[in-house]
């Protein structure tokens, strides 16, 4: 009986695997490995894989299921554990009383939207402001204390763009018929 051979892979090129998905696999014993340098990576690298925009997924080793999202919030409780933390208790309430209430998938819209503009913001900010500081040379506290030394126009942009975001929501509220007891915004009485 004649033996059966394979053909030898394919051995991709480098632009194909430039922009391929990098795929993680979570072992059981809580490890990282990176299927691609073939080695186990920690939180800390993943971390820099998001601050480099690389497109990853985190598999499960034995299912295959995918743990990306659950990487990627153990990642942010790491970070408000420590340091300054982005989000209040309050912030935090308030996104944890939207769960299950129909405006949960709102919600999360809203919030990606609202991350993106800002992010937006940020980046024109950087760009006017290039040469005068090292931007990778600010911590959240000089940040802070950037924003806050600018012109008032800057607090005004900011103040204007949360009114116009919840007046969007009040919008979408009415009179308290469409969403009854949204999370944050009481029904309007007339």
């Amino acid at each position: 009986m004649p033996s059966q051979r394979r053909a030898p892979a394919a051995v991709p090129d480098a632009s194909s695997t430039a922009h391929a998905t990098r795929v993680l696999k979570k072992y059981p014993n809580r490890r990282l490995y990176d299927t691609r340098t073939s080695s186990y990576i920690t939180l800390a690298d993943v971390k820099q894989m998001v601050l480099g925009a690389e497109d990853f997924e985190v598999r499960d080793a034995k299912t295959g299921e995918d743990l990306t999202r659950s990487i990627l919030l153990q990642i942010i409780l790491e970070e408000e554990s420590g340091g300054v933390p982005m989000f209040s208790q309050e912030a935090l309430a308030q996104i944890i009383r939207f769960y299950g209430h129909a405006m949960q998938g709102l919600m999360g819209t809203m919030l990606e939207k609202n991350l993106a503009a800002f992010a937006e913001l940020q980046g024109q900010l950087l760009a006017q402001s290039k040469g005068l500081y090292d931007p990778k040379a600010l911590s959240p506290e000089m940040w802070t204390q950037f924003l806050s030394g600018q012109a008032p126009a800057l607090q005004n942009l900011m103040n204007s763009y949360v009114e116009q975001s919840r007046a969007m929501l009040e919008k979408m509220q009415g009179a308290g018929s469409l969403f009854p007891g949204m999370p944050g915004f009481p029904p309007t009485r007339k």
